[in-house]
């Protein structure tokens, strides 16, 4: 029974027991219905002005176009339908990429699975950092948990096997509970409650579900359109009472022509464009490996002009294994299959009982590893013994030491390891005795390993239950000698460095490593040539302007405290810096939180390091975050290109609206019209700029500042440039074609023809303003392929099937609107040639 309840659950238990009890999951914030999207559809400016455009047209008595634009409803709802869907599935993605795994025991075997799927029964390897994915009860180990969620209490409690407490929030408790955080331990707990039945499911908390911020630019777009409604409102109402009081028009058709400006002045495709590209942009990248968990981080990466990165994992290839041994004078290098010589034995035996038997920590599983390699058959094997009682890590004493009593009775053994030159100090060595040994750590980590002391010690106890002394320092040690451990860089990693460093990125590299290893690593990738490094000491005790500085002129910091991080990052902020920062543990959090974009690992992260975070990287390597900096860079870009489409487009709409009522002429443009001109504006937007590819030398360019916004002066006047010279170019065709007398029905035909193909010529232009100053041929998006049939397609149904044709108000389609359609595209196309012409100032967009 024992050997079953180590070994977990079997797969067959596991599949069985998740349809008996359900997935493990809280009551979530559900999908948008088919209703609610109705109404929210219901609720839009341009729905609303549909409706009263179509009820006109009845009252006016013409029932093709009110059936027409009443049928259109169903079109919009469809297509905002697709969007929905679009967007809500890549979401949905995200989320259960982020949603919380857990370790567990199956078939004897651990294996890493989806909260989600845990089951009553399953056994539980819990770990510093993770947050408990089940109601369970410790069965072994030792724990601290945060269970400030349930109890109110921000102090960890202890977790025992055995304990005397179920309760949350009480010590030496035996019971974990869903949602709560391992702050320190290892250990097996048995679940016994999933789902709703957890402590937390109780309360009725929808903890898993987040409700998602609007990012900067939605808030900022928001803004826009609300104050160009407000527009459009006013020019509608003035354009209303000047038809109906100068104009000769009944107040009815005046309305409809009050109705047709609005709808060509709202820009209700930007809430679109940011909904859309922001979710499926997030989406995209996460198939470079980086899971976006808020939206808003992904307008941040493009901003990122300093990215301050761990060493371990990221820069290198997170492959912990002992290289070296140092015992005295004398080194031994691993390989493979050579046997340790004795002098090490004893060197092995303590740094094996200074590392928990089933440890986390990569450096820690290298001795564990080495040590039953090529200690087995000895007697410096200790497996059946436990600790006793341990001294942990702190920032002040950079060591653990863990005491034994069942290895020699009359007295209990110590067992430390730690920073050599931690480990040195607790020792009280001599000074030259400490020199040589530190000296012999410089050359080690020169090499570029990185390096552990070890030492042993030895307390005799008065009695059974001794009170044990404050701290490690009142203890005496003998030093046994050093470890040696390799991890070497990933092959990709310097030339995603030197990518950075073209894109005008700053990289830093932050680590807990001795100085002279963290800058061997530093020049093997090309992170930096400098010799100058920052040790965590020194951080301590500079002041925040002197360590600005110091900053300016390295680029590793080293020996540092995972607290420091937090102040180095804000005090980059300070000096006007765009940081993303890694990191992976739970002391990590606090500075992930602050950064711009902070960045958790998802392969050795914790739980609340993921949960801190704004990306996490799935392989936790270097090249992924410089992938995902590109991706963030090419979304923000096709915002911008649609954002200047959007602009450009409406103003010749807007034109052929308004001045026909202003200047007493025909009316060109009316609701029918708008109504198609968005079948083609939408998809344009939506689709076609979402899909566009990133520039060739888009990491070539510095980043752009961090509020910046596609709303700029520069970005809309260019736009309003643009369609100002094709609606002059329109209006110039307009005059010309009534003095040569032809009729409202062939003037009209040939506008909106031209109008639609110069949208289409307005999607090339805007997609790159720059393309005859590039020597290379701009990539393809094969959606422009597709959206130029469609509107093809379209366009011909209008002009050729004659109901529809009737309906808008076109002439006859003979060769003079043709020859009159084009002359103005040609025109326009000229237009948009020339302001690619210009004085160009440094832009691929």
């Amino acid at each position: 029974m024992e050997e079953a309840k180590s070994n977990g659950l079997s797969g067959l238990e596991a599949s069985s027991l998740l349809k008996q009890h359900g997935s493990n999951v809280l009551p979530e914030a559900q999908p948008k219905t088919f209703l609610s999207i109705l109404l929210n559809v219901i609720k839009e400016p341009m729905f609303l002005m549909l409706l009263v455009a179509g009820s006109v047209y009845l009252a006016l008595g013409d029932r093709a176009e009110a059936l027409f634009l009443l049928t259109f409803v169903f079109v919009v709802i469809a297509i905002t339908l697709v969007q929905e869907h679009k967007t809500q599935r890549a979401l949905e993605s995200l989320r259960d990429l982020s949603a919380p795994r857990a370790l567990v025991r199956r078939d004897g075997v651990e294996i890493r699975i989806p909260g989600r799927e845990v089951v009553p029964g399953d056994l539980l390897i819990l770990h510093e950092g993770d947050r408990i994915a089940a109601d369970a009860v410790i069965v072994e180990g030792q724990l601290s948990v945060d269970e400030s969620l349930l109890s109110g209490e921000s102090v960890p409690v202890s977790k025992l096997a055995n304990g005397s407490s179920i309760h949350p929030g009480a010590d030496s408790c035996t019971t974990l509970f869903a949602s709560t955080i391992v702050t320190k331990g290892v250990a097996s707990a048995i679940v016994y409650a999933t789902g709703i039945n957890t402590a937390v499911g109780h309360i009725g908390q929808s903890i898993a579900a987040t409700r998602e911020i609007p990012s900067g630019l939605q808030r900022s777009s928001r803004t826009l359109i609300y104050n160009l409604s407000i527009i459009a409102i006013a020019l509608a109402l003035a354009l209303v009472f000047l038809n109906w009081l100068l104009n000769d028009l009944s107040f009815l058709e005046s309305l409809l022509s009050g109705i047709t400006l609005a709808m060509a002045t709202l820009p209700e495709e930007i809430p679109v464009i940011l909904t859309v590209f922001l979710a499926l942009g997030a989406w995209r990248i996460t198939k470079r490996k980086v899971l976006t968990r808020r939206i808003s981080a992904v307008e941040a990466l493009g901003a990122i002009n300093i990215l301050a990165v761990d060493k371990t994992g990221t820069l290198t290839q997170n492959r912990m294994q002992i290289a070296e041994l140092s015992v005295g004078d004398t080194f031994f290098t691993a390989g493979y299959d050579e046997e340790l010589p004795e002098d090490f034995h004893l060197l092995m035996e303590f740094a094996m009982l200074a590392t928990p038997a089933d440890p986390y920590d990569p450096m820690e599983k290298a001795i564990q590893t080495f040590g039953h390699t090529r200690l087995i058959g000895t007697e410096h094997l200790h497996d059946e013994c436990s600790p006793e009682f341990q001294y942990d890590l702190s920032p002040e004493i950079m060591a653990m030491t863990l005491i034994f009593s069942d290895i020699n009775p009359a007295l209990r053994l110590l067992a430390t390891k730690g920073s050599p030159e931690a480990v040195v100090d607790l020792c009280h060595l001599p000074e030259i005795q400490k020199h040589e040994i530190l000296s012999r750590v410089e050359a080690m980590a020169a090499r570029g390993l990185r390096v552990l002391g070890v030492a042993r010690g030895e307390f005799q106890a008065e009695n059974d239950t001794p009170v044990w002394p404050k701290t490690q320092h009142d203890f005496d040690f003998t030093f046994l000698g050093l470890l040696g451990f390799v991890d070497p860089p990933r092959p990709e990693v310097s030339d995603a460095i030197a990518e950075c460093r073209s894109a005008g990125i700053r990289v830093l590299m932050l680590t807990g490593d001795h100085p002279a290893t963290a800058q061997a690593i530093a020049k093997q990738v090309g992170l930096s040539e400098s010799a100058d490094v920052i040790t965590g000491d020194e951080i301590a005790a500079l002041a925040d302007e002197e360590l600005l500085t110091r900053l300016g002129q390295a680029d590793v910091c080293a020996r540092m405290q995972p607290e420091q991080k937090l102040r180095l990052v804000q005090l980059l902020q300070q000096s006007g810096n765009v940081v993303a920062m890694t990191g992976d543990g739970v002391n990590d959090a606090p500075a992930l939180k602050a950064a711009d974009v902070g960045i958790a690992m998802g392969e050795r992260g914790t739980d609340v390091a993921r949960e801190a975070a704004a990306i996490v990287l799935l392989d936790d390597s270097f090249t992924s975050i410089v992938a995902a900096i590109l991706q963030g860079r090419n979304i923000y870009d096709n915002i911008t290109k649609a954002t200047r489409f959007v602009f450009a487009v409406h103003i010749p709409i807007i034109a052929l609206t308004l001045l026909p009522a202003l200047l007493n002429w025909p009316i060109i443009l009316q609701p029918v019209h708008i109504v198609l001109l968005q079948l083609f504006i939408d998809p344009a937007c939506a689709v076609v700029f979402e899909a566009e590819p990133a520039a060739d030398k888009i990491m070539h360019r510095p980043p752009r500042q961090l509020h910046a916004s596609p709303f700029t002066a520069k970005n809309v006047g260019f736009a309003v440039v643009q369609g100002s010279g094709i609606a002059l170019i329109l209006l110039v065709g307009y005059t010309v074609l009534e003095s040569m007398g032809w009729p409202i029905g062939s003037i009209r035909i040939s506008l909106f023809s031209a109008l639609v193909a110069v949208l289409f010529l307005l999607v090339l232009a805007n997609s790159n303003t720059n393309y005859y100053r590039r020597s290379d041929i701009p990539k393809t998006n094969p959606w422009l392929l597709y959206m130029f049939a469609g509107v093809s397609f379209l366009l011909a149904a209008v002009l050729l099937i004659p109901f529809l044709r009737n309906l808008l108000g076109f002439g006859s389609l003979t060769l003079m609107p043709v020859i009159a359609s084009s002359i103005l595209l040609l025109f326009s196309g000229l237009w948009l040639q020339l302001l690619r012409w210009r004085p160009a100032r440094h832009t691929d967009l």
